[in-house]
């Protein structure tokens, strides 16, 4: 078996992803008596990246789509419910699984929407966001919008084969992320505005705002895979610890990656004095006067250059890009020890599926190194 790259895993059900976010707008467009609703549809098309600001069609990059692909291959890894066709060119037994990797990628993009207005980012794949083109209510709106459409969304595996019970469950685990992901979201936008905040609660932020969509995503996509309870119980515990560092690496590149890599300010989480895992274990282990210090310049209203790089150079000397970089391993070998306690139900496209979940895991770990 060839080793896949990361761009191969995360590319494999791209396309199908891609068909059937597509099809779920296109869906409602059929249905709309009149042209005035377009643009609001048309607003949505514009942050998936598939229409420009003119609402021309354009090829802009749509995102990793990591959540949907998490799904999928927890549904695979699960055992596709044994629908899985050996041949590589048969992925008709994805249909089972598709509404609810469109669910979870429309519930991660309704977030990003209104992400981008609470954290007043102005780019977003190297372009500008949503609420900088059409002003911050009509992207209030239409993340709304988008909200809505994912659960619309999720019920389509009724005619996938589903029974009613389990998609009642994966509707009512659904619903609980993105309780999650806003209980997160509220105590993110809490400590920027100085509460006190310790590594022990950001932790727990994370897992809210982060990892609860991602284990979510493959939590669903082992139900639907399988009635295995300990296989499920380990597919979404792999989701947990792969949403913790992921964010954790967001964190690292936030702080140190250059612009090209992140697509966004280089130091933007310095810059807006974001109380993610670096600063806030900086204020932990640093010096008196380094402490004073970097509560004085998080305290302005806006840093310069020379601030970010006095940060910087505490971060240095409390060595906090190694623990940061040390947490991430540390989360990352508790991803594989859950993915290693996955039974492989023998077929070769549940080997490659978890074959493609460590490569997933290889690729967030690189930022340890």
């Amino acid at each position: 078996m060839i080793q896949p790259t990361i761009q191969s895993t995360l590319q494999r059900h791209q396309q199908s992803i891609d068909t059937a976010l597509r099809a779920s707008i296109q869906q409602i467009l059929a249905t709309l008596g009149t042209d005035e609703l377009k643009t609001y549809y048309g607003q949505m098309q514009y942050h998936l990246g598939w229409v420009d600001a003119s609402l021309q069609p354009t090829r802009n990059n749509p995102g990793k789509l990591l959540r949907p692909t998490l799904l999928l291959l927890a549904y695979e890894a699960a055992g596709a419910w044994g629908l899985a066709n050996e041949r590589d060119a048969d992925t008709t037994y994805l249909q089972r699984a598709m509404a609810a990797a469109v669910a979870i990628e429309f519930i991660h993009n309704f977030t990003l929407i209104h992400d981008d207005i609470e954290d007043g980012d102005t780019e977003r794949r190297h372009r500008p966001t949503l609420w900088t083109v059409w002003n911050t209510p009509q992207a209030i709106n239409t993340g709304d919008g988008m909200f809505a459409l994912a659960r619309l969304a999720l019920w389509d595996i009724l005619a996938h084969g589903v029974d009613s019970k389990l998609a009642a469950h994966l509707a009512k685990l659904l619903d609980y992320a993105v309780l999650a992901v806003a209980e997160g979201q509220y105590l993110d936008l809490s400590w920027e505005d100085g509460q006190t905040t310790s590594v022990t609660m950001y932790i727990d932020m994370i897992e809210r705002k982060t990892a609860t969509l991602m284990s979510c995503a493959t939590e669903m996509g082992a139900c639907l895979g399988t009635t295995n309870v300990e296989t499920i119980n380990y597919l979404r515990n792999f989701g947990k610890a792969i949403g913790i560092a992921f964010q954790v690496r967001d964190d690292l590149l936030g702080v140190w990656a250059t612009r090209d890599e992140l697509g966004k300010t280089q130091a933007g989480d310095i810059y807006r004095r974001k109380k993610s895992l670096p600063i806030l274990h900086a204020l932990e282990q640093a010096t008196p006067k380094d402490h004073q210090r970097l509560q004085e310049i998080y305290q302005q209203k806006s840093l310069s250059p020379e601030h970010v790089e006095e940060v910087l150079c505490i971060f240095q000397r409390t060595k906090t890009r190694e623990y940061c970089r040390a947490f991430l391993q540390d989360q990352c070998h508790q991803a594989y020890a859950a993915l290693a306690d996955v039974q492989n139900p023998g077929s070769p496209i549940a080997t490659r599926a978890l074959q493609d979940m460590q490569n997933i895991l290889g690729y967030i770990e690189e930022a340890a190194r």
